[in-house]
């Protein structure tokens, strides 16, 4: 069996003295997608948050490929990408600049290269358009470009679906799938009822994972 990508050994995390998951234990797997599950208000969001190392406020141990990530901490952000369920772009500049900025602190590449990953999305003769012009649809797919040029091992993904039509759907599912075929992990909170052959699940609120 491969060596877990991220292990969660007994995390539990209180929000408005209110504890949303205690005793939560899991492995991220190389060649993997896991779905985190569970109602409004479970933790889903604050639990992909602490796993990409956005939130402080947990107890517990969480390790990077059988060691504290505390420890390891650029090493981990070098290999995780993080994708929140806002588009996280920016208005005034065209989906070009944005896919530039997104990637120039990691792994720059060329325009072309840019461009295409726009045109894969469904922005083909958007690139040069302010995003301020753009419907929410398109701006969600100028962020998930990005997942087209990712490297990283781990991709950790916060509502993907979100304001996306039937085919952009069957698309991100296929490039999920073909992620984890390549080796990749990705852990994706999403109201969409994804359902992918071979799929993990983490259960807030109630489930197996999940008994406090």
């Amino acid at each position: 069996m491969s060596e877990p990508l991220l292990q969660a050994v007994d995390l539990q995390c209180e929000r408005d003295e209110r504890i949303l998951f205690c005793d939560l234990s899991f492995s991220i797997l190389p060649g993997t997608v896991t779905r985190v599950e569970g109602p409004n208000g479970s933790g889903k969001t604050t639990l992909l948050r602490m796993l990409a190392g956005l939130n402080d406020a947990w107890s517990g141990n969480l390790l990077w490929c059988g060691k504290p990530r505390s420890g390891q901490r650029e090493e981990f952000l070098r290999n995780t990408l993080y994708l929140g369920h806002r588009p996280g772009i920016k208005p005034l500049l065209t989906p070009l600049e944005n896919l530039r900025a997104l990637t120039a602190g990691r792994r720059p590449l060329p325009d072309p290269v840019l461009r295409e990953a726009l045109d894969g999305t469904g922005l083909t003769g958007f690139q040069d358009v302010p995003c301020r012009n753009l419907s929410a649809g398109q701006q969600r797919r100028v962020a998930l470009a990005r997942l087209l040029i990712a490297d990283e091992p781990l991709w950790l993904l916060d509502e993907v679906f979100t304001a996306i039509d039937s085919g952009g759907v069957s698309a991100i599912e296929e490039l999920l799938l073909q992620r984890a075929r390549e080796g990749g992990a990705v852990v994706v909170t999403t109201h969409h009822d994804l359902n992918l052959p071979g799929m993990k699940r983490i259960v807030l609120g109630g489930g197996a994972i999940n008994e406090c």
